[in-house]
């Protein structure tokens, strides 16, 4: 599961600023505790990352469609009406 990736790592800081701000800049929160939930956040973060990244990962992948015979013959037909 990507827990240190920088993409975890800064969701985690957005969910946990609160705690982040109180702790560090307010004083009303023990930088402790603060802490803990920025780790806990980190850790959430990384797993909604994860169901994300599974989800989409079959996205992209493949072959392009391919052309069907009848829209090469419409081109033609196309071409020489002009």
């Amino acid at each position: 599961m990507g827990l240190v990736r920088p993409s975890s790592l800064l969701l985690g800081a957005v969910l946990a600023a609160p705690a982040l701000w109180h702790g560090f800049v307010t004083g009303q929160l023990d930088i402790t505790t603060a802490l803990i939930r920025f780790v806990l956040a980190v850790f959430v973060a990384g797993l909604l990352l994860a169901i994300l990244r599974f989800v989409t990962a079959g996205y992209g992948r493949g072959e392009p469609p391919q052309r069907r015979t009848t829209d090469q013959a419409d081109d033609s037909v196309d071409a020489s009406a002009n």
